[in-house]
């Protein structure tokens, strides 16, 4: 068995952030979780759904990606705005790799074990899931919790996007924690410059692999249209959670030892999902 928590890893950049891992005894697979945008792996009830697979005989890893505003010291919210700010989706993407390898280091070096690595992200974590498993024929299975079908679309246009780019900064609040959380202009030209390797529309209908998204149909963050065009790029079906809003009712802090209803559902699906042949 195999349990830590907060081992450092060097993301992108170098940048230093901060991984768990639990392997249990009689493990069937492991599950490497990717949070989403303004998230971070303590988030609400992610520890709860670490323990709901572990259970289950699954190994779990999740970890803060590199610039996602929170330092080795400090993991909860986001104490270091300059580095959230320098985020990229690229930059996501070379951390999953980083964590990816060592994932494939712990089973085959440390268990001396031939386990099969599966995905799971969380909204834009989601969309992650699906360009990096198109990339990486280590993944076996994949799935979308909330996940986004579109990268471009999130951005400004006209006036506004030429704004950013004469500031080289804009601002969106959090409405949580009240910080004004900056992006630079870096984050919209990464995304031009690896347009097509960001296109998660030519990644899912390229996938070679199980893929299942679930979605909530009152989820106002990520419109349920998402979820219904991943789940036909990729010719699978999609698994609606009837009267879940985009984190299936689970918020931050969460001080409850259970799931919410919602969420306990959703992560029902996704095991039966991994353990189907």
């Amino acid at each position: 068995m195999i349990d830590f928590t907060d081992k450092i890893y060097k993301g992108a950049d170098g940048r230093e952030s901060l991984f768990d891992c639990v392997i249990p005894k009689e493990v069937k697979a492991i599950v490497i979780f990717i949070h989403g945008y303004k998230g971070f792996k303590d988030w609400g009830c992610w520890n709860l759904v670490q323990d709901f697979f572990v259970k289950e005989k699954f190994g779990f890893i999740k970890f803060n990606l590199s610039h996602n505003g929170g330092t080795v010291k400090e993991k909860i919210d986001f104490p270091d705005l300059e580095a959230f700010g320098r985020n990229t989706y690229s930059k996501e993407l070379i951390d999953l790799g980083i964590i990816a390898d060592e994932t494939e280091r712990l089973i085959k070096q440390e268990l001396e074990l031939d386990l099969p690595i599966y995905l799971l992200g969380h909204s834009r974590g989601g969309g992650d899931v699906v360009l990096y498993a198109a990339q990486d024929n280590r993944i076996a299975k994949a799935v979308s919790l909330a996940g986004i079908s579109d990268i471009g679309s999130r951005f400004p246009e006209g006036e506004e996007l030429e704004l950013w780019k004469e500031e080289g900064v804009r601002f969106v609040e959090n409405a949580r924690t009240k910080q004004m959380m900056p992006h630079y202009f870096d984050m919209y030209e990464d995304f031009k410059v690896n347009e097509d390797a960001l296109n998660i529309e030519l990644a899912a209908r390229s996938l070679e692999i199980p893929f299942l998204q679930i979605h909530g149909d009152m989820d106002t963050s990520v419109s349920i249209r998402e979820g219904i065009e991943l789940a036909d790029w990729t010719d699978t079906q999609l698994k609606i959670i009837k009267g879940a809003d985009h984190t299936f009712g689970s918020e931050h802090p969460w001080f409850s030892n259970e799931l919410p209803d919602d969420l306990q559902r959703a992560v029902e699906a996704a095991k039966d999902f991994f353990l189907s042949e």
